[in-house]
């Protein structure tokens, strides 16, 4: 009985030559790309028909300082495209930029509105910066930011006045020193911050107070000892305060109304 061998090397050829294998191969290429790009096409179609064109915006969070209309009337005008088009980015900056919004998020809602979360600047402080040519305003964070000062609504916002990417610094400070300054029965109406980082508390009783320079523990530290020790001097000489100057090492120098004197620190008490 004979037994038949396979041997794959003299086993016969494809039925097919090379040149019509590659055309096969080439033709469905060619298929993909051409469905590829007819669903890109009718993608951008559909995205042109009028039924995604926006229609609505949603104004959503604080709208306390303007109104929705008013929202809408100066941040619509900058808005281009439609649902599956308009730039996203673009509708954020377009809304930060309406007076008194601090922050905006945009975002798509099926199949022609947009929705806005708006959160507002919070005034703090009014900022006079050391080289701010005009009046702005200190948010909650820090942040400065221009609106119409007229619309505050507060009278008694404190002031700060500093070199420019000082307000966030500032304010701690600010927060800091004013339930000190409360022990007084006053508060600082004005913080100023010089160039070579003295501090300078003027207070809604018209006294000025020299904090000096340091760290901020530091000019802490020196206001509250002032402050504990400042009722005695006042009561003994029964005259308001008009200025202090905490920058002597040993003590501070005081002026009272009509009466000028220098209270020692703890080293000239010992001495």
């Amino acid at each position: 009985m004979a037994t038949a061998t396979f041997n794959p090397r003299t086993s016969p050829a494809s039925p097919f030559p090379g040149d019509v294998r590659l055309m096969h191969v080439t033709a469905n290429v060619l298929y993909v790309i051409a469905g590829v790009a007819l669903a890109v096409l009718a993608v951008n179609w559909m995205a042109r028909l009028p039924a995604f064109s926006l229609r609505a915006i949603q104004i959503e969070g604080e709208v306390t300082r303007n109104s929705v209309a008013t929202i809408r009337a100066n941040a619509a005008s900058r808005l281009a495209g439609n649902f599956f088009t308009t730039d996203l980015a673009n509708g954020q900056r377009a809304f930060e930029s309406v007076p008194w919004v601090r922050q905006a998020v945009v975002k798509r809602v099926w199949p022609n509105r947009l929705a806005v979360q708006l959160e507002e600047h919070r005034a703090a402080a009014v900022w006079t910066g050391l080289d701010a040519s005009t009046d702005k305003l200190v948010n909650s964070y820090g942040e400065v930011f221009e609106a119409n000062l007229g619309d505050v609504e507060d009278d008694n916002l404190p002031t700060l006045s500093g070199p420019a990417q000082s307000s966030v610094h500032m304010l701690v400070m600010l927060n800091r020193l004013q339930p000190l300054f409360g022990r007084l029965d006053t508060r600082v109406e004005t913080l100023r911050l010089s160039g070579r980082g003295s501090w300078r508390a003027e207070l809604e009783s018209g006294a000025t107070v020299e904090l000096g320079r340091g760290s901020d523990d530091e000019v802490l530290a020196r206001t509250e000892r002032f402050i504990d020790t400042l009722t005695q001097v006042t009561q003994r000489y029964q005259r308001p305060l008009e200025s202090a100057d905490l920058r002597h090492h040993d003590g501070y120098a005081v002026r009272l109304k009509g009466i000028t004197t220098v209270i020692p620190g703890e080293k000239d008490r010992k001495n």
